[in-house]
């Protein structure tokens, strides 16, 4: 997941796609899509290193903070990467952690 701009559309991605294809021919390229994502109340945390770290910090979240503050999580947890993993060092990965929660009655 990463964010783009408002002026970004379904058609200059497709055809951004396109381009790529015929020039790397990508095998999961078709995976890639355009999407909005509207959430309302979240729980989030910056992750600072790894991939491989983060699963700690997504347990004390999901065990701990959540249901200590008296929410319950909605759907699945996603992340946002702030970096290229193939141009930054593994310590120095940021990455946003966050899962849609509710307020429990």
């Amino acid at each position: 997941m990463i964010m783009v701009p408002e002026w970004i559309d379904e058609e200059l991605v497709h055809d951004a796609l396109k381009d790529v294809q015929a020039k790397k021919n990508l095998p999961s390229l078709d995976k890639v899509r355009l999407e909005e994502l509207s959430e309302d109340t979240c729980v989030q945390t910056l992750h600072l290193g790894p991939y491989t770290d983060e699963g700690p910090v997504l347990a004390d979240m999901h065990n701990n903070f959540i249901p200590e503050n008296g929410l319950t999580m909605l759907g699945k947890h996603h992340e946002i990467y702030f970096n290229d993993f193939r141009k930054v060092s593994p310590e120095k990965l940021r990455t946003i952690l966050r899962q849609p929660v509710d307020r429990s009655a």
